[in-house]
């Protein structure tokens, strides 16, 4: 609590944010010290922790593990205070007697104390939280004692056929057997002069094992039959396949584990090998690749990456706005309609999908259902409301920015989103957007990922997955995937939003990383994303060029208004450092329909244009004008026709019958907005007799239905 109080709000407000909670209003250390305390706060701020930092943790879970006895669950009144251990102890097991590890060591507490996943005070002891011991204290990657081992998992013949390969006396019982076998791996003079008589190739095998903890995978064992299943195993016959690791467990240097296929390096073992008792300890993430790419064109990227972007969710939204998109009843979008907004903004379905999640993650677009009216007097079960995907009046005030500010929200969504919406991993199935985002590895894997392509040297990019995924697990070893397909999609939607270009971070990256350290992509991202995004674009431009091939080009980002006055009369073609639009018949008669006249067309057109509009824009502007509505299709219910012009127009002029919206389009010929037997029973009503006529202009006759019973069987 004192070393809290030491801390300004702005330093507790971080400290909340690295965990994903982010508090408005500000807190007090008291109410941070409780918050600290929790488990899943603790699990939170282990998630972003590199490798160093996971292991220092995790040695000094050990350690206490050791000294203190293991926890076994969270729910538990344990003081972390009780369960403190000397620093010397955590640094001789992650550095021993290596000065410049044991300085690196030293480093990692120091950072962990920062982020409060050290306790203070911080002295000689290093005190961590509850769920630090409880997740941790096992993968440390040091194995259990021999004789754990040998008694949980071997049978009394195994152990006798252990001490036999070993040479040692024959034991007339299990226990006897044991405590030879174990006396001998205990010692580390006798394991090492054991090792001196094995094959090169056994050794550097063992090393490996040890380097990365304790375990490896074989089939040098067998389960135990019998009812109910027990843990005991029997070596196989047939060996595990591999002669270095048969030679290991033939001695009992590589013991069964418990898990099927899984054995173990026992830690007086390992003792022996190393010299002393070590953890695997990495201070240094790996080194970029020496074939990395030069991005000198990566700016370039980015910007046309962003304005394509920002037109494309500008397009697709405004399709939901006219045309809103159905949901399934079994939950997100409908594949039609995504084909049908992914047409209307011109992007593939992939990416169609991605910005419609993101639009409304970032409240953009959301789903809403109207109600159903229950019709006067009915009773029954009524159908249930079909929801629809429409923009949201954040759409409104999101339209009216600048097409900087436009992304802010969509980057920051996508930070922070636990999900890879381009990655489906349900083979078999059709991907569908707007799926609830629950995706634990998302957020870790996104951040790690621009962690190492930050670490490159400016001006180069790598496209190598294996070095990306290397150095994404010293970043965030607990929260990154292992499935190279979900981080190709990462990387591909940070293509998409500028954040990466050409294998290396933009300002925009470099910006959505600082945000993700600092706790800030939670809180309050839009200031620095938009201060990146506006200086990676040119100011938005107002004007576009006409050109005599009928096209309109625009350099760079379009206001709002422009490229909806565009957007009206023309077809996009391409997008990226400029936007090309293409005027065509059709596209001009599509004008011409939603309202606008030939003559304020050019008028608006010739305001917007850098120079003179080129004369065939203009004749096919004219022309269409002047073609335009020549021939009109009339809607209507029915029509009443009589040779009776004067009927005609006293019909038109009734009052009774204004309810129809009688029209008059011929001397001789009203239409009304009303179907056939309305415009009938009306004029009846009136006083009037007409007659109904088909569609060939023979009278119909009507006769009264005529009810009858059923004859009686």
């Amino acid at each position: 609590m004192s070393w809290l109080k030491t801390k300004s709000p702005e330093e507790l407000r971080q400290i909340l944010a690295r965990a994903g909670f982010t508090s408005r209003n500000g807190i007090s250390p008291a109410d941070l010290a409780r918050l600290l305390l929790r488990h899943e706060v603790t699990l939170a701020l282990i998630g972003f922790c590199t490798l160093p930092q996971t292991q220092a943790l995790a040695a000094t879970a050990w350690v206490a593990a050791r000294r203190h006895g293991r926890l076994s669950g969270y729910w538990h009144g344990v003081d972390p205070a009780t369960r403190s251990v000397p620093r010397a102890e955590v640094i001789d097991l992650l550095a021993g007697a290596d000065q410049g590890l044991r300085a690196d060591a030293e480093a990692v507490l120091d950072d962990l104390a920062e982020l409060t996943l050290v306790l203070p005070p911080h002295g000689a002891h290093v005190t961590v939280p509850v769920g630090v011991h409880v997740s941790l204290a096992d993968t440390v990657g040091l194995g259990r004692p021999a004789a754990e081992l040998l008694t949980a998992f071997f049978n009394a013949p195994e152990v006798h056929r252990l001490a036999d390969t070993l040479g040692l006396p024959k034991a007339r019982t299990r226990d006897d057997a044991q405590r030879g076998v174990v006396a001998l791996l205990t010692d580390a003079d006798r394991v090492r002069a054991l090792l001196d008589d094995a094959p090169a190739s056994v050794r550097d095998h063992l090393d490996g094992i040890i380097k990365h903890g304790s375990q490896v995978l074989t089939h040098a064992y067998e389960g135990s039959l019998g009812y109910p299943p027990n843990p005991k195993v029997r070596f196989r016959d047939s060996g595990s396949g591999d002669p270095d690791t048969d030679w290991l467990t033939a001695r009992g240097l590589l013991l069964p584990a418990g898990a099927e296929d899984l054995a173990e390096v026992p830690i007086e073992v390992a003792t022996a090998v190393l010299g002393e008792l070590r953890v695997p300890f990495h201070p240094r993430p790996p080194q970029p690749p020496d074939d990395l790419i030069a991005t000198t064109r990566a700016d370039g990227s980015a910007q046309a990456a962003v304005t394509g972007a920002a037109s494309q969710i500008e397009r697709l939204l405004a399709a939901c706005a006219q045309q809103p998109p159905a949901l399934r009843k079994t939950g997100g979008l409908s594949v039609r309609d995504t084909k049908r907004v992914a047409k209307a903004a011109s992007v593939a379905e992939e990416v169609a999908r991605f910005w419609l999640d993101l639009a409304t993650q970032a409240q953009l677009l959301r789903p809403h259902a109207e109600p159903v009216e229950r019709p006067k007097g009915y009773r029954g079960r009524l159908p249930d409301p079909v929801a629809n995907l429409l923009p949201t009046k954040a759409y409104d005030r999101w339209l009216k920015r600048p097409p900087a500010e436009r992304l802010t929200p969509v980057i920051a969504t996508w930070a922070t989103i636990p999900a890879t919406y381009t990655y489906w991993p349900f083979t078999g199935e059709t991907p569908v957007a707007l799926t609830e985002p629950d995706d634990p590895y998302a957020v870790g894997t996104r951040y790690a990922l621009l962690e190492a392509l930050d670490a490159l040297p400016p001006g180069k990019g790598v496209t190598a997955l294996p070095y990306l995924i290397a150095r994404a697990n010293w970043h965030c070893p607990h929260g990154v995937t292992d499935t190279p397909e979900q981080i190709t999609a990462i990387l591909r939607e940070a293509e998409l939003l500028g954040v990466v270009a050409d294998g290396g971070l933009t300002q925009v990256g470099r910006a959505v990383l600082d945000l993700l350290r600092t706790g800030e992509a939670w809180s309050s991202p839009e200031p620095a994303l938009a201060s990146a995004l506006t200086a990676m674009l040119p100011p938005p431009q107002s004007s576009a060029f006409f050109q005599a091939d009928l096209t309109a080009v625009v350099r760079g980002i379009p206001i709002a208004s422009l490229a909806a006055l565009l957007d009206t009369t023309a077809d996009r073609e391409s997008e990226g450092h400029a936007v090309v639009w293409r005027f065509t018949p059709a596209t001009v008669r599509r004008a011409l329909d939603t309202g606008h006249e030939a003559d304020k067309l050019l008028t608006q057109l010739t305001a917007v244009a850098e120079a003179p509009l080129p004369q065939p824009l203009e004749y096919l502007i004219k022309d269409m004008g002047r073609t335009h509505g020549r021939m009109r299709v009339v809607r209507s219910g029915c029509c009443i026709r009589s040779d009776d012009e004067t009927l005609i127009d006293e019909l038109a002029r009734t009052r009774a019958l204004a309810k129809l919206g009688l029209r008059k389009i011929a001397p001789t010929v009203l239409i009304s907005s009303a179907d056939d037997q309305e415009t009938l029973t009306a004029l009846r009503n009136a006083g009037y007799t007409p007659t109904l006529e088909d569609e060939t202009g023979t009278t119909v006759i009507t006769r009264p239905a005529q009810h009858r019973a059923p004859a009686r069987r």
